[in-house]
């Protein structure tokens, strides 16, 4: 699956044989995308191109996405968090199926509640607990400050230390932690001076209890690396085998619980991270 959505919001053209589906919201589109894929994702086999279309709150963005449409060589696809009916049935007429996410559940849970839904554009975003709020806020800065090792001595007010290798996931996993959940979240690298050694690192050892160990195939450990820095010792193949290698056996030997994050998304990861650190969903 892939997202041909440019820097301009211009659609490069789709191959023959690939489908296109849209993401169209009157807000940020975050809900849409999330749904979308997850539904998406079950049909991984297929080739499809995604693109995203935000704030589409008027006639006049609406009928700029339908020209696009025409442009297809086949009608897309689109899933829509469209508040307005107007501008929802505007998308359909152009769509070969149009997926109104919010629609199947709105009206259950108006008849449920006893009360009209709101319709707000971007209520679904809105901050209703500015305590939680500030909490995420809170924890994206603790883990920005605590990151790569950084502020070690602020470890003690951390709930979760992730430890691995470079390049292994450990700061997309704090950060969406603490975006998503509230939850604060530090980053060690282990190297090479703490492979030569069989205790913790030292800004560690006070914290063993709060170690969660991430770790990945060597090959697209290779991969990754050879991207930021190709033709080092550092992206070698062999390097990158030994540090994998090394880190499991460091985090095994401490009773550490590691995952392996080769083919797992961050969202994935982060969710498995909280069920089995016990880990408390600040939202």
């Amino acid at each position: 699956m892939t997202d041909d959505t440019g820097d301009n919001g211009a659609t490069r053209p789709s191959s023959p044989a690939s489908r296109k589906v849209y993401f169209v919201s009157d807000h940020t589109g975050v809900t849409a995308e999330v749904l979308g894929h997850s539904l998406l994702a079950r049909f991984d086999h297929l080739d499809i191109e995604t693109a995203t279309r935000p704030f589409i709150n008027s006639r006049e963005r609406a009928a700029a996405v339908l020209e696009e449409f025409t442009k297809l060589p086949r009608p897309p696809i689109v899933f829509s968090t469209i508040t307005d009916p107007a501008i929802r049935e505007l998308l359909s007429t152009g769509a070969e199926t149009h997926l109104d996410l919010f629609g199947p559940f709105i009206k259950q849970l108006e008849s449920s509640l006893g009360q009209q839904a709101a319709t707000r554009v971007g209520a679904a975003h809105g901050i209703r607990d500015l305590g939680r709020y500030q909490a995420r806020i809170d924890a994206v800065e603790f883990a920005l400050t605590t990151d790569d090792g950084s502020n070690s001595k602020r470890y003690g007010s951390s709930e979760v230390i992730m430890v691995g290798v470079s390049r292994v996931g450990k700061s997309p996993t704090c950060l969406y932690l603490a975006m998503q959940y509230g939850v604060r979240a530090s980053n060690y690298p282990l190297a090479e001076d703490d492979f030569e050694r069989s205790s913790l690192p030292a800004p560690l050892a006070p914290y063993r209890t709060k170690l969660f160990g991430l770790t990945i195939d060597p090959g697209r450990l290779h991969e990754l690396r050879s991207k930021r820095r190709p033709h080092t010792e550092y992206a070698s193949a062999e390097r990158c085998a030994y540090e994998v290698r090394q880190a499991e056996q460091l985090l095994r030997r401490h009773n550490a619980p590691f995952l392996d994050v080769t083919n797992v998304s961050v969202e994935e990861l982060a969710s498995q991270v909280l069920l089995r650190a016990d880990l408390a969903r600040h939202r």
